[in-house]
C-alpha cells in the first residue's frame, strides 16, 4: 500500500493544494530567473553595441588626425585639435565680427527644424491617416504624394523665395515639404499594419469610426510612425542648412557658407559637428519616444 492511499481523507485534502501551491511558486521563480536574465542579455548587448558605435567613432577621429597631419594644410583639412579649438572659441564669439556666435546660430537652425518638422509631421500624419480610412481619399492624394516625394525640396527654394520673401516662413515651409511625404506614406503603412481585429472589436464596442482611429488605431501604428520621424528628421536637416546656405543671414547653413567664403575649413567642420551633436540628441529623443509607444522594446 503506498503512502499517499494509507494517508486520511482530510490530509489528502490538505496535501493537494500545498502542492498545487508548491508547483504554481516554482513556475513563477523559473519567469522571473527567465526574465531576469533575458534583462541582463538585453543590457549587455546595448552596452557592446554602445561600445562599438563609440570605438568607430575614435577611430575615424584617429584617422582623421593622421591624414591631417600628412597632409599638413590646415585649409584643405583641419587636424582633429585645430577643428576642437575652433568649435570652442567660436561657440561664444561671434563670426564674422558683425554675425552670430556658434551657439545662437545653431540655436537658430533648431528652431526651425523643431517648428517645421512638427507642422510637417502633424499634416503627414492627418493625410496618412485620411487615407488610411478612406478609399476615395487614398485614391485622390495618393498620386499627389507620389509627385512630390522624389522632388528635392531645395527645388522649391526660388519659388519660396518669390512667393514668401527671405524671411523664416520660406524656410519652415521647405522643411514641411520635405517631412509630409514621407510621414504621409510611413503611416499609411503602419496604419496597414494594424490587426484588422484591433478595429473590430472598438466599433464592436460602441466606438466611432473618429475615436477608432485615433485611440486604436494610430496608438497600434505609432512604432512606424515615429520610425517615419526618424527618418524626416534627417531630410529636415539637409533642407535647412541648404537653405540657409542659400537664403538666411543666420543658422549654421549660412555660418558654414561664410566660413567658406574666408577659407576657415576649421569653422566649417565645427559648424558640420555641431549639426551631427544635434541631430544625435534629436534621433535620441525619437528613440525614447519609441520606447514609450513599444514597451516590448523597454523588456
Amino acid at each position: 500500500m503506498s503512502l499517499w492511499s494509507s494517508l486520511p481523507p482530510a490530509e489528502q485534502v490538505l496535501t493537494e493544494p500545498a502542492e498545487d501551491v508548491s508547483i504554481a511558486l516554482a513556475g513563477e521563480h523559473d519567469e522571473r530567473a527567465d526574465l531576469a536574465a533575458y534583462r541582463r542579455a538585453r543590457r549587455r548587448s546595448r552596452t557592446r553595441r554602445l561600445a562599438t558605435g563609440a570605438l568607430g567613432l575614435v577611430i575615424l577621429a584617429v584617422l582623421w588626425h593622421l591624414i591631417a597631419m600628412l597632409i599638413n594644410d590646415p585649409v584643405f583639412l583641419p587636424s582633429v585639435s585645430q577643428t576642437a579649438a575652433s568649435f570652442a572659441h567660436y561657440f561664444g564669439r561671434p563670426y564674422p565680427a558683425q554675425g552670430k556666435p556658434l551657439w545662437y546660430d545653431a540655436l537658430t537652425s533648431l528652431r526651425r527644424i523643431l517648428i517645421g518638422f512638427s507642422a510637417g509631421t502633424v499634416t503627414g500624419v492627418a493625410l496618412g491617416a485620411g487615407m488610411s480610412a478612406s478609399r476615395v481619399a487614398r485614391h485622390a492624394i495618393d498620386p499627389v504624394i507620389e509627385v512630390l516625394r522624389p522632388l528635392p525640396p531645395l527645388a522649391f527654394i526660388p519659388l519660396f523665395i518669390i512667393w514668401l520673401g527671405i524671411g523664416e516662413m520660406p524656410k519652415e515651409v521647405l522643411i514641411m515639404i520635405g517631412v509630409i511625404p514621407i510621414m504621409a506614406v510611413t503611416t499609411v503603412a503602419a496604419l496597414d499594419e494594424v490587426p484588422e481585429d484591433l478595429r473590430l472589436c472598438a466599433r464592436t464596442l460602441g466606438a466611432s469610426p473618429r475615436y477608432t482611429m485615433l485611440r486604436v488605431q494610430i496608438r497600434s501604428a505609432l512604432p512606424g510612425i515615429l520610425t517615419g520621424m526618424r527618418i524626416s528628421m534627417a531630410g529636415a536637416w539637409t533642407s535647412i542648412v541648404a537653405a540657409e546656405l542659400i537664403a538666411a543671414t543666420t543658422g549654421l547653413g549660412y555660418l558654414i557658407m561664410q566660413a567658406g567664403d574666408y577659407l576657415n575649413t576649421a569653422l566649417v567642420f565645427s559648424g558640420i559637428l555641431m549639426i551631427a551633436i544635434l541631430g544625435l540628441i534629436l534621433d535620441a529623443c525619437l528613440r525614447g519616444l519609441l520606447l514609450l509607444a513599444d514597451p516590448s522594446r523597454r523588456r
